[in-house]
């Protein structure tokens, strides 16, 4: 029997086709803790994988957010950023990161349906199965303990009873022997006696004997079937069962890249994506729209001409010059630094961030591209409007033409209201198309070199013809542009106002304090946020335009709501110049 299991051996290693049945025979224990490891690795797997999808999970998630903490603010600041090619590339590059997030939740998705779940439910499995196995193992296991334990018990009563045998038929011989010496009737009885006994106990050693043989026949039977028939079957199931658990945690590792492999074209196309929106960046683009944001339309200021405080007659001033409006004998500000109105004016007009209707208060360039945008909104509302008004009249024929559909007078109500509407838009529409054609009027005109005057001084003369008048057609500070030749007095308070109100050189003075009672962002150039509760110092109190100016410290200053503040106000302190 052991030859032909080496030999069984042998031929294992040569085809490597082992049977656990047969060269594992004796190795019950050891079996039951290698499929119990087995099991222990799966489980690990498991475990890793459940890991994996956990963090892939968490990382998209943290991608998302990212994605949304960059996203631009609805009616924010951020959104006027994404008129340029960097900006809306960087858009572009979020919305794909956004995507390549959802790459990450589909990864964790299909693990965690096609393998942990999976694995789970095989887990289960596995065990009941291996525990089937091995109960059939120990029952197998138990029998044939069983029946060596018979075979055993046969074996030591067989052994007494020829023990037994054997000292009666020593102690018949003895007495047989000594029968001449004794008294005959005596002796014959004893030895009649003994003759038996002996008989008697060979007899049950004979049954003894064949009681062993019964049970060593039956023992050499059941263990031949035990370990050439039965374990090699309960072994082959088992072996079965774990090269299908390694087969299944293949399948598993193989899932697990395939996954992973799904994702990538559509990660590559984010990827693609992202490399689209850089290439989109045009530099000149960019700077071309910087000119369209902040063009003003105003032209640069001419030479500054010669004022000979050595000649006792009177100052005169070039039309280019910022001084060109004040008034005769009015003395010049010594921390003046000759800056123009223009400039200055733009600096004011932003201030709030919003302005008349007509955006009179822009530059020329600036009002024009707001008239236009203003335009452009009507005209998209007015369109929306006219579209719904066909929608419901080809609703009221149908109900006209089949008056079971619906009652044709129900549509009336609606169709009022949006010609109301309609009406409105035509008028605003209108009303702005005036404005802008009044602009672009004044812009041919001011780019029209034949009508363009470059001062008020005659071309053969070293005196001015009229130091008193504005040049013809000059632009007003406020931005609009107006034919109007205002008066000296006029002009001297224009100038004062626009000189005193920004010279940077002379910090406004406080005239009291305040305190927010509300939040303010304070997005606007010109404006200043400021949170609840917070002190600031006034500078300027409101004039009539809801604004007041405020002051945090010597480098914040800017211009709040009144409505949003509680003024306590100086009284011993001077009071700041208005020059709005």
């Amino acid at each position: 029997m052991h030859r032909n299991r080496g030999s069984f051996g042998r031929n294992c290693t040569e085809t490597m086709s082992c049977r656990w049945g047969t060269e594992l025979w004796d190795q019950f224990d050891n079996l039951e803790k290698h499929t119990h490891w087995g099991i222990e690795f799966v489980e690990r797997y498991t475990k890793f994988v459940k890991e994996r999808s956990e963090i892939e999970i968490s990382y998209a998630k943290q991608i998302r957010n990212l994605s949304k903490k960059y996203q631009p603010k609805k009616n924010s600041r951020e959104e006027d950023e994404y008129k340029y090619t960097s900006c809306r590339a960087f858009l572009m590059t979020l919305n794909e990161l956004n995507d390549y997030a959802g790459q990450h939740e589909v990864i964790a998705e299909n693990l965690t349906t096609h393998i942990i779940c999976e694995l789970t439910r095989y887990i289960q499995e596995l065990k009941a199965e291996r525990k089937s196995h091995f109960h059939d193992g120990r029952r197998a296991q138990q029998h044939i303990e069983n029946s060596w334990k018979q075979l055993e018990s046969s074996k030591r009563r067989f052994e007494r009873d020829c023990k037994e045998a054997d000292r009666a038929q020593q102690y018949f011989d003895k007495i047989d022997a000594d029968i001449n010496v004794t008294k005959a009737d005596v002796e014959k009885r004893c030895s009649l006696k003994a003759r038996q006994q002996a008989q008697l106990k060979h007899q049950v050693a004979e049954d003894s004997k064949n009681e062993y043989l019964t049970y060593l026949q039956k023992f050499n039977k059941e263990q031949n079937e035990h370990y050439y028939s039965l374990i090699p079957h309960i072994f082959q199931k088992i072996q079965e069962m774990e090269e299908k658990r390694i087969e299944k945690v293949g399948e598993s590792m193989k899932t697990y890249a395939e996954v992973n492999r799904k994702v990538l074209p559509i990660v590559s196309k984010c990827l693609d994506g992202m490399t689209n929106a850089a290439a989109s960046i045009e530099p000149t683009m960019d700077t071309k729209q910087v000119v369209e944001s902040f063009k003003s339309g105003f032209e640069p200021p001419g030479d500054v001409e010669v004022e000979d405080y050595s000649l006792s007659m009177r100052r005169t001033v070039s039309e280019s010059s910022y001084l060109n409006s004040r008034g005769e004998g009015k003395p010049s500000r010594s921390n003046s630094r000759g800056k123009l109105w223009p400039f200055k004016r733009n600096k004011l007009s932003l201030k709030l961030g919003s302005g008349p209707e007509d955006c009179s208060h822009l530059p020329p360039e600036q009002r024009r591209k707001k008239l236009q945008a203003k335009i452009n909104d009507i005209n998209k509302e007015l369109q929306k409007e006219v579209d719904q008004r066909d929608a419901l009249t080809k609703m009221k024929d149908v109900y006209v033409k089949n008056p079971h559909m619906g009652d044709p007078n129900s549509v009336d109500p609606r169709l009022e209201e949006i010609g109301q509407n309609i009406d409105k838009l035509e008028l605003d529409s209108r009303k702005y198309e005036t404005w802008l054609l009044e602009v672009e009027t004044r812009l041919a005109e001011k780019s029209d070199p034949h009508r363009r005057q470059s001062g008020l001084y005659d071309s053969n003369a070293t005196t001015p013809v009229n130091n008193n008048c504005a040049p013809v057609n000059r632009e007003s500070p406020d931005g609009s542009y107006t034919e109007d030749h205002s008066t000296e007095h006029h002009l001297k308070s224009r100038s004062t106002d626009f000189d005193d109100d920004f010279d940077d050189e002379d910090p406004l003075p406080t005239i009291g304090t305040c305190k927010s009672l509300y939040p303010f962002e304070g997005q606007n150039e010109g404006t200043i946020s400021m949170a609840e509760g917070e002190l600031l110092y006034v500078i300027e109190e409101d004039k009539g335009d809801g604004w007041t100016r405020v002051r945090r410290n010597e480098d914040e200053e800017g211009y709040v709501p009144t409505s949003y503040i509680k003024v306590f106000f100086d009284t011993n302190a001077k009071g700041a110049m208005t020059y709005i």
